[in-house]
């Protein structure tokens, strides 16, 4: 197994610098470095009392910025970049994402020495499609390849929301996940019972996925139903339970909208949301009228399972 590292690459438009670098501190907890000559001329003069400017800099472009992360070689590259399109789309912004080292044509069989088989919950045991595993335990087997779709279980805020997911889904259940990446917890609320599931993403390649997903698990529609869209633009109907494994700003969003949705008595279980934020989209799903029914940490990430009265 190589020890390279993997560098990720995001352009973006200077004004979402900001923004942006902070969804991807929540994919590294050591530190991004930002690459910006928007105001070349302007630090080069006050900073370094530098009036003449190397030829090869000004050339660079100052309407974009880059921001650089690394990943340690034991980190799934492929996740990380689907994690950071997915994120950084729900936040309204437009990024191109790149990766050195690998190339994106071999990652799509390099990454996968990373995604071993993984048990969650209680039930749950998740396996990529690549892999023949002993099922010793009976748990209930989810196949997935999520290609280049957010979405391997492994991540901390997926798999509380799976967590979760297992505790509150009924026979009864129809499910709805809000930006659903892969396709995981809608094929994974079908595995552990629920009557039906639609997912939603705006990503059109997630949708692709998550409609394979569900075929590679035998679930199709009317059963299982992926919609591309704007979080419930597209959405009608009534559910038992609302995922929304998403960005705070996104969760915030949403909210408000979400108990037209909801069944009296249903449960909307939101993830995603960096610990430092956890305090405003507490206090954002309580102006909402939500109740709190639980708080859950993992890894610098929170997860509310919400009521509604």
């Amino acid at each position: 197994m190589s020890m390279d590292w993997t560098e990720v690459q995001i352009r973006v438009a200077t004004a979402d610098t900001e923004q942006a670098s902070a969804v991807a501190n929540m994919a590294v907890p050591y530190g991004i470095y930002v690459e910006d000559y928007s105001d070349l001329e302007q630090g080069a003069r006050e900073i370094a009392r530098i009036d003449l400017i190397d030829e090869e800099l000004l050339k660079r472009d100052r309407t974009h910025s880059i921001i650089h992360l690394y990943l340690e070689p034991q980190e799934n590259p492929t996740e990380t970049v689907a994690f950071l399109r997915e994120r950084l789309s729900a936040c309204g912004i437009a990024s191109e994402v790149d990766t050195k080292t690998i190339s994106e044509q071999d990652w799509a069989n390099n990454w996968k020495q990373y995604f071993k088989p993984l048990s969650v919950g209680s039930r749950l045991l998740i396996c990529p499609t690549w892999e023949t595993v002993e099922n010793t335990e009976n748990r209930v087997k989810l196949s997935i390849d999520p290609g280049m779709a957010f979405g391997t279980g492994g991540h901390d805020t997926t798999r509380m929301v799976l967590e979760a997911v297992e505790r509150y889904i009924t026979p009864e259940s129809d499910v709805l996940d809000v930006g659903c990446g892969s396709g995981i917890l809608s094929v994974a609320s079908l595995l552990l019972g629920a009557r039906s599931a639609v997912g939603v993403d705006i990503d059109a390649l997630a949708v692709k996925m998550a409609v394979e997903n569900g075929a590679i698990n035998g679930f199709a529609e009317p059963r299982y139903r992926i919609l591309q869209g704007d979080l419930v633009d597209k959405i009608s109907g009534r559910y038992r339970i609302i995922l929304a494994n998403i960005v705070a700003d996104a969760i915030l969003k949403l909210s408000p909208v979400i108990p037209q949705f909801l069944l009296s008595g249903g449960v909307y279980i939101v993830s995603g949301i960096i610990e430092e934020r956890g305090a405003e989209v507490e206090a954002g799903l309580l102006a909402c009228g939500f109740t709190i029914k639980e708080r859950l940490t993992h890894g610098g990430w929170c997860c509310f399972v919400c009521g509604k009265d």
